[in-house]
């Protein structure tokens, strides 16, 4: 595979707050890249970047090529390779399905012909076929954001660009959203993806960034992430049985956030011995996840966004 997007010491500032600073990535075609990270730690950001809704700061030496192209320059030569799904379902609520389609297909200057038999693709493909003359004020909220993806591949993007594409959604409307990225990554669509629910990122992404406060923590694919940043297993403890003074054996790491007490050991025989002698059922011995290793990398406090 070879290199769609590549960046090298990007900076960006909103006054005194710095949300990008010195990131550097590379993006190869056909995969799935994320941004993961806690509010405010300049994911969104560094995608308005990349197709040119937002400027690094003024004197920033970095570089950016997306499909060749550099967003100070060749801003809607990015765009009309890409395909964007923003936070907000930001659909006319004025207009049905079809007419919030046809609006953004004459932007692309679509013949009314192709823009029929694409929607009609789209429709079929995000599984709207039957709400084609639905009113926006009448759908679900998992129907508005599929309705927002069918709208950002009407160009037939080579770059698609999520920011949280499901958050708030029910889980059988998220799992088919996935499985619908998953198919368009198989095509050969290069998409960017930024969320708050890890399992989306272990399951969608190739490889990811984990920012804090504007810079890269950690960088890789997710299971290198678990195998090189995380022991294997996890015992919680939810009622806080467990004190500072309980001796645990030398191979088990401990992690206290308020009541709850996590343990951590590369075997997971050790922690089962651990889980025997509570007197309590309020515990859950797992395989680690990739919330483990963002939350070590970044913290258990909120961060506090400016």
């Amino acid at each position: 595979m070879s290199a769609v997007i590549t960046v090298t010491g990007i900076h960006k500032s909103f006054g005194a707050v710095r949300a990008v600073a010195d990131l550097s990535f590379t993006v190869e075609a056909g995969t799935c890249f994320g941004f993961l990270g806690p509010n405010g730690a300049g994911k969104t950001t560094m995608m308005h970047i990349l197709y040119g809704r937002a400027a690094p700061d003024r004197g920033c030496t970095g570089t950016m090529d997306i499909f060749g192209f550099d967003p100070r320059r060749r801003e809607l030569a990015i765009k009309n390779l890409s395909g964007v799904v923003p936070q907000d379902n930001n659909l006319d609520e004025e207009l049905n399905v079809i007419g919030n389609l046809m609006v953004f297909a004459r932007f692309y200057s679509l013949p009314r012909r192709v823009a029929m038999d694409r929607i009609a693709s789209l429709l079929e493909f995000l599984e709207l076929t039957e709400k084609r003359n639905v009113p926006i004020r009448a759908l679900s909220g998992g129907m508005k954001r599929r309705l927002v993806i069918a709208r950002a591949l009407l160009n037939e993007p080579r770059l698609l660009i999520l920011d949280e594409p499901t958050t708030g959604l029910d889980p059988q409307v998220r799992h088919l959203i996935w499985e619908k990225l998953r198919q368009l990554k198989r095509a050969g669509t290069t998409i960017l993806l930024t969320t708050h629910y890890m399992d989306e990122a272990f399951q969608l992404c190739d490889r990811l960034i984990i920012m804090d406060k504007g810079r890269e923590i950690l960088e890789g694919g997710p299971r290198d992430l678990l195998r090189d940043n995380i022991e294997a297993f996890v015992l919680e403890v939810f009622d806080g049985q467990l004190t500072d003074g309980t001796l645990l054996p030398a191979a088990v790491r401990a992690d206290r956030a308020g009541e709850i007490v996590r343990l951590y050991a590369q075997e997971l025989g050790v922690l089962q011995e651990v889980a025997a002698g509570l007197r309590t059922e309020h515990y859950n011995l797992r395989q680690a996840n990739l919330e483990d290793v963002f939350l070590r990398a970044t913290g258990r406090s909120l961060n506090e966004v400016q």
